[in-house]
Formats: C-alpha cells, structure tokens, sequence
C-alpha cells in the first residue's frame, strides 16, 4: 500500500493521534419514511412520517440532507438548500416515492452522484441536477401510480424536465484543513440556453433533542456582533463551540429546527418559528418574521443569484473551531487544491494498473461507498416506549422488532443505498466491508465487528436482519467478509491482523450455533432459513409460512452454512498456525461441514437430500406435514450455491498443523468405511486438501449449467434465474397453484416491497462470489480441470480463467461502448452522452439479464461497488 498524505491522515486517525473522522458525509439522505420514525399502532412507517411532513415536522432520530455532513453523532447538520424560483417548496431534500406509491416500490426521483471521496473525508464532491423549471412532484406519482409492475418506473429524466439542458449543477465540495476545519465551497452551472435566477441556502442546524427530554441545555446557532461580521456561532453542549463562515449573503435567516404543529397536527404552536420557516419567507418573499431573530437552532445564509447562460457562480464557506479574521484568504484554495491532489494521489496508488476508464469507475465506486457512510441512530426499547410527546398505542409494545429491546443503535454505518436502503442490512454490509477494505481497511473491520458487539447481536447469537424485522434471516455471510477483508489488509501491508480474525471468529461461534439450533430443527443438516436476503427468488414468500402447513428445506440455506463451516475453517486455521489452542476449532468446524455435506447429496441414511441426478440441479424440498416430501423444481441461483462451498487447503498448512491432519485423516478413514460422502475425493497426502460440498461430478454437470448462456450465463454476468424459465414454472400444493417465471430486470410481484428482483437479473454480490468459487477450485485443479466457455462453444478455459472471464463481462456494464454508451445507463443513451452527463455513473442495486441495463436503487454503492475489487483483481492477475 503507496503511503500517501491521505494514509498518514488515516494512520494518525486510528493510532488516536488525531480525529480525521468526527465530521463526514454522515447527514442522512432520508430519515423520513423509515420504521425509525414510525410510532403509528400498525407499523405504517411510509404513512406516519411522509415526505409531505418532512420539512415542518422535527426527526427523532436522525436528519437527512443534500450533499451533508455532520459530526458522527448528527448534532450539528450541514446541507444544501435550493429554490428555482418556480416550486412551491424549497428543494431541501431528495424527493422519491414511499413504496406504496412506486410501481415498483420505493424509488428517489432525482440526479445527483458521488464523484470524489477520500477515507478520512478530507476532501468530498457531489454533483446535483437541479431543474430550471417546475419540479414534476405531481407528475412523477401520478404517472408511477397508474404504471403496471410490466413497465418501467418512470424516472426524472423521462419527464422532460431536462430538456434544452434547462437545469442547474450544483457542485458541493468540501476539503479538510484539519480535523475540525472544513471548507465549503458551491459551484452553481448554469447549463441551460438562457439567463436563470437561482437561490442558494446552505443550511445550518442542530439535531432536535430538547424536545424529548434529553438535554439539558439547548444549543443556539447565534449571530456576530457588528454589521460587517459574515459569521454565525454555534453553542453545542455535547460537540462544543464552532463557527460557521460565508461570504456576504443577500439575508441571514434564523429559526428553531421544531416541529409546526398547528400544519402537522392543526394545534397550536408555542411561536411562529419553526422548521419549515424559510419555505414561507423565500417562497412567499415574505422575510419580516425570519428577519426578526439573531439566533435560533436553525440557520441558513441567503443568496440570491442570477446566471447568465453557460456561467458559473461558487459561494464559500468555512465551518471551523478556529477563530479566523480572514477565512477565505489564499490558504483556503491552497487547501482545496492540496485535497484535491492528495485525493489523486491516494487513488493513484490503489488502481496503478487501471485502465483511465477502469480508474474513473473505481474512483467513482470509491466515492459512493464513502458517501454511504451515515449516522444510524435506533435504540428499539427506547423507541418502543416513545417519548412524552408522541401519543402511542399499546400495539407497538408488542409489534415491529419488539423482541430487540437489547438493540442500541448510535454509530457510522455503511448503507445499502444511501435514499432507498437509508439503514443497515446485514449481509449488505458484509459485501460493502469487503470493497472498503480495499481503501481503508481499519474501517471495513470497525463496521463489520460491530454486528457482533453486544448493542446489536442477540443475546441468543442472532444478528440484526434490517430494521423493516431485524428477526428475519440475512445469509450468514460475515465469516466469508472477514477472511476476505483480512486477505486484502494482508496483500497490501503484507501483514493480516490476526487480532480481528481472532474477535470475529469468537463471536461468530455464537451466530453459528443460533444457525444450527434455529434452522435444523430436525437435526439433519438441511437448513430452512426462510427469507435468506433473495426476496422474490421462490415460488411463495419463504418467510411467511410453508403452504400445507409444511417446512421448506432450503438448498441455499444448506449451502450458505456449509459456507460458514468452511469460512470459520478457513479463519481457524489461519489462527492456528500462530495459536495451536485454535487446532480444536478447526476440526469441529471440518466434521460439521462433511455431515452438511453428507445430507446434502443424499449419501447419509435418513437424509433427504436435494439433488435430482436426472435433472443434474440442486432443488428445495418442500416435506409435509404427513412426511410426503416434493421437490420445487425452480432453476435458480439457489440451487447454484452449493458451488460456492469450497475450500483449498495448502499442504503447506497441513503441516504446519499436523493434529489437524490427523483428525482429518481419522474423519476421512471412518466416513469412508461406512460408505458415506467423500468431501475429500482428491485427497493425497502430499498434496492441496480440496473441500467440497459438491462431488465432481455433480460439480461438472453444474457448471455446464452455469456456463450456459441459454440458461444462466448472460453477455453481462451470471443471472440468478435460468433463462429455461421463460416458460413458467407452476406447482400445485393444497388446492392452490403457485408459480415463478424468468423476469430479466424489474420485478413482476410486490414480495419484498417489489423493488428487488431475483427472478433473472444479475447481482453483483452473487457473481463475485461465484467468480470467487471459480478461482478456489482452480487453486486446487489448475490446468486439470477446463469448461467449455460458454457451453458448447468449444472454447475450453480453466476456471480462472473463466472468472476473469466474466469479470469483464461485468466491467463492461460500467464502460463505454464504442458509441460512448455504457449498457447501465440504456434506458436513457441520449442523454447520457451529453458532455455533462458522459462521465457520471450510478450503481444500481442490480442489472437486466439480457442487456446489463441499471435497475433498482440507483446508487446502492454498497454491494454493486464490489465492481472496484473486480478491476483490481484481474490487474493484479496480469503482472
């Protein structure tokens, strides 16, 4: 790993030398609309808290923003305001659908991207798009409400709103002068034809926690003394005393961040000044009451600007601890150009075999995981309890997430999408981990640790799913990011943290013993697991009950936990080359994986197995309540899984741990004798150790399957239902048919909310870790073992190979075509390819099966950023 300016920041940051971290990009982008917010009796989170009450109605539990910051603890907010002059509210946050009104659930009904972000946040770009012209508010519902779920949900771009480059970009940008001095500056672009009036208000304003009883002394934003002072200061008992500096505004405008609740309630107010204060003053230009006060816990500088066509106009700010009598001299461009340099220079070192193209995709991927980083505040028995002011039900004492009264949220947690997903899911941010630990691998383990620490896992080992039913069931997948996120420390310090591998895996022994006693209930070794993070993929909802009364034996939940058998093997005996006590681990670890692997491939008497040998696919059983068992006969990624557990164990560690060879050799000995499974079929003693839960065999009929492209290989990745699913699949079971058919992009149903969809489009989590699995049995095969890629094509390559294979295929979504098009953005080509448009990118949530076009959460650089481990490792690869 290059040292640079921005890992001597990161280095300081961690050994506590200096606090880089206390103010980023942790504003919300959404706090309205989320079960945290909800206090309704019916658990109505859309409802109780809708966009429409956002700007005059004060949050619980966090903020949200545009292009904001905050300190880590959202005391003190920072974002951008706009107005056009024609809305008839202020632009003050993101507007997007509530998943009821969406035809395919929640949706953000903007353009803006993450641009530029360094780890320690010392220097962040984001771009925004504003409209010259009237927001479609009214439109973009009523045309969502009256879609079906067979067609596309209708976008900003697709109202026309944009049209003759009518709209402003607004860049905010911020850069670290030190670690409590941040500089601000606002470019506004006037992309349109014609001269165009804008106002800017960036805002200021302190969390409401005065409310709800919870401080003592309420914090006051405050005007300088002396009529040329352009500065306002902030008193703050928990985060101190800071300025905030601008340049000379056209109006100072003050109000109290609370609650109007003579327009949310229709009772009466204490005061006129309230949040929503400065949507009446600017919009009504009516600023006699705003103009009244000096000081208040909300604050925004006003400017008034008018641009010509083409010109750009920037207002700088400063909010610091420091004192200054001259905050913009020339220092504060040295620093942002020094920020920006670094900034270069950081990713410079990380992507130093990137193509230009492949640089900009990573350096984007980059940005947007770090963007993502936001304040997550929920503490469930707090909440479940309410406050003085809320008027609560006793339904909610007993309803959403009651069980997780252990539950205390209040850190910096790494979202799946930053306005769709504006909260944690658990193996969403396993995924995430592994990508950050490319650029600051301190921070991947810090977030990935704290699933385990006591404010969040169970009492009984379980680990929170995501706040819509922290109960359900999320892919046991943080062993498998540990060994990755310790590999990638290892590779580019050349030292793996030992100590972290240690911490995980003593508290993941407590998750995977919740796994074994909570999804084999019979004690087979087939799991159930019900939900598993893939919505839609079955031909029922799999978390609501089995039809007939029955129980799902779920092969990906089989799967996933020979995963973590082998995941937890794997860290067992990385530790036990330096701390032989951990040999004992290992081998419980190895004779679990070998009877899940037994029941599996139905070669242990009283197993049911899932294989069906005519059909050459792994499927789920669906066994009833008379102990008739029927197989559910859906080609999915589901039933592909399987490949995923596999492990390669060097000689060179067997012996080194030679109590664990012989335990091995013991286990292998007896299984065989008494004709059970051989996980080890190549087993020599002076060779690799292959473990796999599938036999060769069925491992070869598999992977002509997935190497299929008239099944699962698609021109731009590996889908997650095989394309024979054209032709619906439909089962009868108790009087009622249930079905599933292959739908390559936006999905059919409303399971889930019905903004995802796992009935054929390709995820990025999924292939990575396929392409992971290709290159484990290469390890062990090498140039013993080549596939036809695709099938049948004659062109045969070896399972490394074939990962970079379709690494590039799924590169290639993020890289222009030969036209300037990049296969995510095809819905909207055209205008794509306006030089102010060519150079962004969004990450979506998932991909179209037949064409790698974008759908989903528009920037869910959580897991779709693993794009950035993808370029790197095929680089690599190429010494």
């Amino acid at each position: 790993m290059k040292e640079t300016k921005e890992r001597e920041r990161l280095n300081a940051h961690y050994s506590n030398q200096k606090d880089w971290l206390k103010w980023g990009p942790y504003l919300s982008e959404r706090q309205w609309g989320t079960v945290r917010e909800d206090y309704s009796p019916n658990g109505d989170a859309w409802n109780y808290f809708p966009h429409d009450h956002a700007r005059s109605r004060t949050y619980r539990w966090g903020e949200d923003g545009i292009a904001g910051i905050s300190d880590r603890y959202c005391n003190i907010c920072f974002g951008v305001t706009l107005w056009n002059g024609k809305d008839s509210i202020l632009k003050e946050r993101l507007f997007g659908l509530s998943g009821p009104r969406g035809n395919h659930g929640e949706d953000v009904k903007e353009l803006y991207y993450y641009l530029e972000n360094t780890p320690s946040h010392s220097y962040m770009k984001h771009l925004y798009k504003y409209p010259q012209n009237k927001f479609p508010y009214a439109k973009l519902v009523e045309e969502n409400r009256i879609r079906d779920k067979d067609e596309h949900e209708y976008e900003l771009l697709d109202t026309g709103i944009f049209e003759n480059n009518e709209y402003f970009d607004v860049l905010t940008e911020y850069a670290k002068a030190d670690g409590e001095d941040l500089l601000i500056k606002i470019s506004i672009s006037n992309r349109g034809p014609k001269e165009a009036p804008v106002y800017l208000l960036p805002t200021l304003w302190i969390r409401n926690f005065w409310s709800y009883g919870g401080m003592d002394e309420k914090p006051v934003i405050k005007k300088a003394k002396g009529k040329a002072r352009s500065f306002v200061s902030i008193k703050h008992a928990y985060v101190g005393d800071y300025q905030l500096y601008f340049e000379k505004p056209s109006k100072l405008l003050f109000t109290e961040n609370e609650t109007n609740r003579e327009k949310i309630f229709d009772d009466k107010n204490d005061h006129p000044f309230k949040k929503d204060l400065f949507h009446d003053a600017v919009i009504k230009n009516d600023y006699s009451l705003a103009k009244k006060k000096e000081e208040g816990t909300k604050f925004a500088p006003l400017y008034k600007l008018t641009l010509k066509a083409g010109e750009t106009q920037t207002i700088k700010l400063r909010l610091t601890k420091e004192t200054l009598r001259k905050p913009f001299d020339k220092n504060f461009e040295a620093v942002f150009s020094d920020r920006k340099k670094e900034s270069q220079e950081f990713l410079n070192g990380i992507t130093q075999k990137s193509t230009k193209e492949q640089r900009e995709i990573q350096k984007q991927a980059f940005a947007g995981i770090l963007w993502s980083k936001q304040y997550y505040n929920y503490d469930v028995e707090k909440w479940l309890k309410g406050d003085s002011m809320d008027i609560l039900s006793p339904e909610r004492i007993y309803g959403r997430n009651s069980h997780w009264k252990t539950l205390r949220t209040h850190d910096i947690l790494s979202m799946p999408d930053t306005w769709e997903y504006p909260w944690f899911a658990a193996w969403d941010s396993a995924f995430h981990c592994v990508t950050l630990a490319m650029i600051d691998p301190d921070f991947a383990k810090q977030q990935l640790l704290l699933f385990t620490k006591e404010w969040y896992m169970a009492p009984n080992g379980q680990i929170p799913a995501y706040e819509w039913n922290f109960s359900d069931v999320n892919p046991p997948v943080q062993a498998w990011a540990a060994i990755h996120i310790y590999q990638i420390e290892e590779r580019s310090t050349g030292k793996g943290d030992l100590k972290f591998l240690k911490r995980m895996f003593n508290k993941l022994a407590l998750n995977f013993t919740w796994w074994v006693n909570r999804a084999d209930r019979f004690n087979k070794n087939i799991f159930e697991g019900g939900f598993l993070g893939l919505d839609n993929i079955g031909v029922f909802d799999r978390s609501s009950g089995v039809p007939g009364g029955g129980i799902l034996e779920q092969i990906d939940g089989t799967s996933w936990m020979a995963l973590y058998c082998l995941n937890m093997l794997e860290i067992a005996l990385e530790i036990a080359i330096k701390d032989d006590t951990f040999e004992d681990m290992a081998i419980k670890y190895f004779g679990h994986f070998v009877f899940i692997a037994e029941a599996l491939n139905k070669l242990r008497e009283g197993a049911l197995g899932s294989w069906d040998e005519k059909e050459g696919f792994f499927y789920d059983t669906l066994v009833l309540p008379d102990g008739t068992s029927l197989p559910i006969k859906v080609r999915s990624i589901s039933g592909l899984l399987s490949l995923a557990a596999v492990l390669n164990i060097r000689k060179e560690t067997l012996d080194k741990l030679p109590r664990f060879r012989g335990s091995m050799e013991w286990f292998r000995k007896y299984r065989k004798e008494n004709a059970m499974y051989e996980v080890m079929e190549e087993y020599s003693p002076n060779k690799d150790v292959l473990l796999s839960l599938v036999p060769r065999k069925r491992m070869t009929v598999l992977m002509n399957t997935i190497l299929s492209e008239s099944e699962f290989l698609g021109s731009h990745g590996i889908r997650s239902l095989s394309k024979v699913h054209e032709k619906p699949y439909t089962i009868h079971i108790e009087g009622t048919n249930y079905g599933i058919e292959y739908e390559p992009a936006e999905s059919q149903t409303d399971l889930f909310g019905g903004n995802s969809n796992w009935r054929g489009p390709i995820w990025m989590p999924m292939n990575y870790l396929f392409i992971g699995t290709f290159k484990e049995y290469h390890n062990h095969f090498e140039e013993d073992l080549k596939f036809q890629f695709p099938s049948g094509s004659g062109n045969y390559l070896n399972l490394k190979q074939i990962g970079f294979e379709i690494s590039k295929r799924l590169i290639g979504m993020f890289e222009k075509d030969k036209d300037g098009n990049r296969p995510i953005h095809a819905l909207h080509k055209e205008k794509y390819t306006d030089e102010h448009f060519k150079e962004h990118i969004l990450f979506y949530e998932y991909f179209d099966g037949n064409n790698g076009r974008g759908v989903g959460a528009s920037h869910q650089t959580g897991w779709t950023a693993l794009v950035a481990n993808l370029i790197e490792e095929i680089n690599r690869a190429k010494k």
